[in-house]
């Protein structure tokens, strides 16, 4: 699963970087970004990236409680077209998580171990994701996602038993297009990442919190 990330990098990279034109809400670094909270999702608009802030856990449209949003903080790759909460969603309402690095706790001896996991040259990337919208029965909408994972990579795989799926930057586009529906094609970016480009590290206990949201959560333990 992917339960926490990283979004540590300026306005400035995240303009650039996901060619976006600009940023309604207020841009700060986050360092344990949790579930239940708003994180930064980018959607596609008829051919223009919109930059928004989505509750993290889906509640879909037809649900009765928005509590079921707790329960899908992910949707697994592998089933993503056939459950009922995700399949609508796979064909036209596909998004983008800005991230930088993301959460696993390792199983050691001395116990469970959080690690860091991120690309070793330190760059933003983009999780995929899905998103929907909710209107409560006092008729407020509530927007939300959820991250889709895959397999473990193989440096992944000894930490966790998933990870969340990681786009080429290439493939972003191909991803985020709302037009084009092509089930093959979009499945086949649902894969783990080049371990290669990838590293881990030890960061303190903190992290287990999501109410440490501070630099010292991604302090590398030497």
């Amino acid at each position: 699963m992917c339960g926490r990330f990283t979004v540590v990098f300026d306005a400035v990279t995240l303009l650039r970087r996901f060619e976006l034109e600009d940023i309604p809400f207020d841009w700060h670094a986050r360092y344990n970004a949790a579930p239940g909270q708003l994180i930064p999702v980018i959607i596609d608009d008829r051919g223009r990236r919109r930059l928004g802030q989505l509750k993290w856990g889906l509640v879909p449209f037809w649900s009765q409680d928005e509590k079921v949003g707790y329960k899908m903080i992910n949707a697994k790759s592998e089933t993503i077209q056939e459950k009922p909460s995700f399949k609508n969603l796979f064909i036209r309402k596909r998004c983008v998580i800005p991230a930088d690095g993301f959460y696993e706790w390792q199983q050691r001896e001395s116990g469970k171990q959080p690690m860091r996991i991120m690309l070793k040259t330190g760059e933003p990337f983009a999780f995929a994701g899905l998103f929907d919208t909710w209107t409560s029965p006092a008729g407020e909408k509530l927007h939300t996602c959820t991250i889709i994972t895959t397999q473990p990579n193989a440096l992944v795989q000894d930490i966790h038993n998933r990870m969340p799926v990681i786009l080429r930057q290439q493939d972003e586009a191909i991803w985020l297009d709302r037009e084009r529906y092509d089930a093959d094609l979009l499945q086949s970016l649902l894969v783990p990442y080049d371990p290669d480009q990838m590293r881990a590290y030890p960061v303190p206990q903190l992290v287990g919190s999501p109410k440490n949201d501070i630099p010292e959560c991604i302090k590398e333990i030497v």
